[in-house]
This record gives structure tokens, sequence and C-alpha cells, in this order.
């Protein structure tokens, strides 16, 4: 039984260590090394200089999205969490889906909404925000021109979904 315990243990700890790229280093760790520790990701782009940008969303409860940039060389240049207000502030009317894509990671398909009376998609992300509550960032497209209209945030404790648990962030 203790042997399981610690084999256990083993795996939590190394499911730990590859949600936030834990242990990678910028300009030292290569994409061998990022794949290795944080899986294949949701989504990949490639620039023309021939550097990459990896998506590795971490729901559809969890509260960030990394984006790790590569570049050319295969040298990993950083991760950040884009579920964030500084990335939502980037955010603006007449962005198209791929560039809310690239910009944000896949938001929860399960969150996505279309309102056909008024021909308006709505793609919904989960984050903690700068007060330490879980809230929902929303963007909200045109649905002929599939460009952003506008973009909105607010607090599960706005939107009525807090239990007895409350709406705070658990890290």
């Amino acid at each position: 039984m203790k042997q399981l315990m610690a084999v256990l243990l083993a795996l939590m700890l190394g499911a730990c260590a590859s949600y936030s790229g834990r242990g990678l280093q910028p300009d030292s760790s290569r994409l061998e090394d990022v794949l290795r520790v944080m899986g294949q990701p949701a989504m990949r782009w490639q620039d023309a200089d021939g550097s990459l940008q990896l998506a590795y969303p971490r729901g559809p409860m969890g509260t960030h999205t990394f984006m790790v940039h590569v570049g050319a060389d295969g040298k990993m240049r950083g991760i950040e969490n884009v579920l964030a207000p500084k990335f939502f502030a980037r955010v603006r009317p007449g962005m198209t889906k791929p560039q809310v894509l690239r910009l944000l990671g896949p938001s929860e398909a399960a969150w996505s909404v279309y309102f056909k009376a008024r021909d308006e998609l709505v793609w919904e992300w989960r984050y903690c925000d700068e007060w330490n509550e879980l809230a929902r960032f929303d963007v909200l497209f045109d649905g002929g021109k599939e460009t952003v209209r506008s973009s909105m945030s607010q607090t599960e404790e706005q939107m009525g979904l807090c239990g007895e648990g409350g709406c705070m962030c658990g890290h």
C-alpha cells in the first residue's frame, strides 16, 4: 500500500510540474523539453521566421491558458498565462476569431453560445481576477462578419454561480 501511495504521489507531482511548465528555462529549454513537460499543445502557430507559439489551456474549469513561445532555433523564449486582464485589454472591436484565438487560446467550447436574434457568437474563458475571485471573460463576435463587437468581464459571484464554498480562486 505504501508503495502504491508513493507512485500516486510521484504521478501527481509530475502532473503539477507540467501544468505551468515549471522547470523550463527561457533560452535554455528546447521545444522537445516543452513537449515532454507540458504535453501536446491544444493549438500551434508557426510564424514566417520559423518561431512557434503553443497554446496550453488548462480547463475546462481551469483558470489558465499558457502560451509558450519557441524561437526558430528551437529554444523556448518564454511562458505566460494569457488569461489575465492585460491580455483581455488587447481584445479590440474588429479583431477576427483567429486573432483572438492566437491571443487567448481556445475558449471553453461548452460555454460558447450563439444568439440568433442578435446574430452574435459569444466565447467565454474562466480566470482568476486581480482580487483572487473567479471570473469570466466574454468576447462577443458579429455572427456574419466573424469579428469582435465587444468584450466584457464579470465575476462568478455577479453571475450567480457561487456555491457554498464561495468564488475565490484556489491558489
